[in-house]
């Protein structure tokens, strides 16, 4: 929402620089640069002659809204924030790494097994 917000209100301008139908150059947000052959020509009589020139720029230019405006914000009453908290943490729960709760067993060492009691005592399952 907040980037087309942005995208909405910034004026975007994009320059493009064609040179004999040919594509140049293309720039956004600043002037564009020309290939250099403009057809300007100084003649003797210190009076400029000005052909039709082979290059052409096309500038395409988007105008942001200014009419964009705050809003208070979303105003919500004590059984609705107890609602959004009980469905953020239900949500959020199966997220939550289990590292956090403690193994009671974890760092318990078995006893070692010195004789073998089964057949010390004479016990089989049949």
């Amino acid at each position: 929402m907040a980037l087309f917000l942005l995208a909405s209100t910034t004026s975007w301008k994009v320059e493009k620089h064609y040179c004999m139908g040919r594509l140049m150059d293309v720039s956004l947000f600043v002037d564009v640069e020309d290939c250099g052959m403009d057809m300007t020509f100084m003649s003797d009589s210190r009076e400029t002659v000005e052909k039709k020139s082979c290059c052409d720029d096309k500038v395409i230019v988007w105008e942001g809204q200014d009419d964009a405006t705050t809003s208070p914000g979303y105003m919500v009453d004590l059984g609705q924030g107890y609602f959004l908290m009980a469905c953020a943490s239900s949500w959020f729960a199966p997220l939550e790494p289990l590292s956090l709760h403690p193994v009671p067993h974890e760092r318990y060492i078995p006893p070692k097994i010195v004789k073998d009691i089964h057949l010390l005592d004479d016990v089989f399952l049949i």
